[in-house]
């Protein structure tokens, strides 16, 4: 039951951005499922995507599956309401962690893995709440990555913690905070 509320939580706050997103791009037309299929795809790497699930937020606040997958990931196309490209790919243990965190729950136990290989924007380095950069501050612009997800704390360690993290090695997104994670970029 608190797996489903979360993922509930998660599908709503995931749904108003990007109604938010909609209501910014209001005059383009709406993607078709074939494009909304191929923007998700782009998150990971063919062999993972080919078989993954396919899912994208209803105006009603429920995930709509695209396409059933067979394999242990589920990918969701691009968020219009960012400033960049974001498709993500993500295993159940990190669609369970990013429920979490997008209902400011403790994250689950287990290591998981999401990919971003059209890259990503985020508002705060240091902030898991920020929905917009701070006064004087800009987006952080990360290139294609994957994200590792639930590590124990020692892990983190060994990586930068810095609120302008160079993005072109694995650095270490809300650290120490519950939600911190790996960002590791892939070239």
């Amino acid at each position: 039951m608190h797996a489903k509320e979360s993922m509930y939580r998660f599908t709503i706050a995931t749904t108003m951005l990007l109604a938010i997103g909609g209501l910014q791009a209001a005059d383009k037309k709406a993607p078709t499922d074939a494009e909304l299929i191929g923007s998700a795809m782009r998150a990971a790497p063919a062999s993972v995507a080919k078989n993954a699930t396919i899912v994208v937020p209803g105006a009603d606040g429920t995930m709509r599956t695209l396409r059933k997958g067979t394999n242990a990931f589920t990918c969701m196309p691009d968020n219009p309401a960012t400033p960049g490209p974001d498709p993500m790919c993500a295993d159940k243990t990190a669609w369970a962690w990013l429920a979490a965190y997008m209902a400011h729950k403790p994250p689950p136990s287990g290591t998981g893995i999401a990919y971003m290989l059209q890259g990503g924007v985020d508002a705060s380095n240091t902030d898991p709440s920020a929905m917009k950069p701070a006064a004087g501050q800009h987006w952080i612009r990360t290139g294609p990555h994957l994200m590792i997800f639930g590590a124990d704390a020692a892990f983190y360690d060994a990586y930068p913690k810095s609120a302008t993290p160079d993005t072109s090695v694995p650095y270490v997104m809300w650290a120490g905070t519950p939600y911190q994670h790996l960002m590791a970029p892939v070239h």
